[in-house]
């Protein structure tokens, strides 16, 4: 049975190839689709075989099918289950600098970004220096 894929539907689909700049899923009926690198997870991605292998099956929504060329534009991100709107203060609770309320707090995530800045600026400083 062909499903017939259309913009906005969620389907199911399995990962056959990984590129830099995302994972190209194989969709219901034998199209492809592109899940780009932005619309793997809600959460930073540097390395996407951190979130998909090669044969995995991923759920996924249609973003766009170009009419011209066929490319379907699809996201993991946008299938995901909404996140819960009240945490355990309440609905209006904002975490403020000291809070360490959910699994990493503001400071931990600075942190972590600092530390990968820090890491390819570095990278692009040694490559300069190779000039």
């Amino acid at each position: 049975m062909s499903e017939i894929l259309e913009v906005n539907a969620f389907v199911e689909g399995e990962v056959i190839r990984i590129k830099p700049f995302g994972a190209i899923v194989l969709l219901p009926g034998g199209k492809q689709g592109l899940v780009h690198i932005s619309h793997i997870s809600s959460k930073y991605v540097q390395n996407i075989t951190d979130f998909v292998n090669i044969g995995d099956t991923v759920k996924v929504k249609i973003l766009s099918i170009e009419a011209e060329t066929g490319k379907i534009s699809l996201s993991m991100m946008a299938a995901e289950p909404p996140k819960p709107a009240e945490s355990e203060h309440g609905a209006h609770h904002r975490p403020t600098f000291g809070d360490q309320g959910g699994s990493s707090s503001f400071e931990d995530k600075f942190k972590d970004w600092l530390k990968n800045a820090n890491e390819r600026q570095a990278g692009l400083n040694k490559r300069n220096k190779r000039r």
